[in-house]
């Protein structure tokens, strides 16, 4: 989708009008908020982010709870928990403690 690159957002965390975020793989509701909703810079926080998440968590891909945690962490860390019913539940902060804000649920 050419068009993406092109296309400005204003992003739900940092609030500036900025590209949008691409290379999101994401699909659902949930894919065409962070399209539509979160900037390219404060996707790539994330995606550095992630990897912080998934080592501190022990997070497993193949595991379905798994996959809701890491989706719950990417809404929070993105602010777009509570939205347009993205499904957040608001576990927790990502940084440190991330861990019991996980169990926690």
């Amino acid at each position: 989708m050419a068009g993406d690159e092109a296309r400005t957002v204003r992003c739900a965390r940092c609030n500036r009008d900025a590209p949008a975020a691409t290379g999101v793989f994401y699909g659902g509701e949930l894919g065409e908020q962070i399209k539509s909703r979160v900037c390219a810079d404060c996707w790539v926080e994330w995606q550095e982010a992630e990897v912080m998440v998934i080592n501190e968590l022990r997070l497993n891909f193949m595991d379905p709870e798994s996959q809701e945690i890491l989706a719950r962490h990417m809404q929070e860390f993105l602010m777009l928990d509570g939205e347009s019913g993205a499904g957040g539940t608001g576990s927790g902060p990502i940084g440190p403690g991330m861990a019991d804000a996980a169990s926690g649920d």
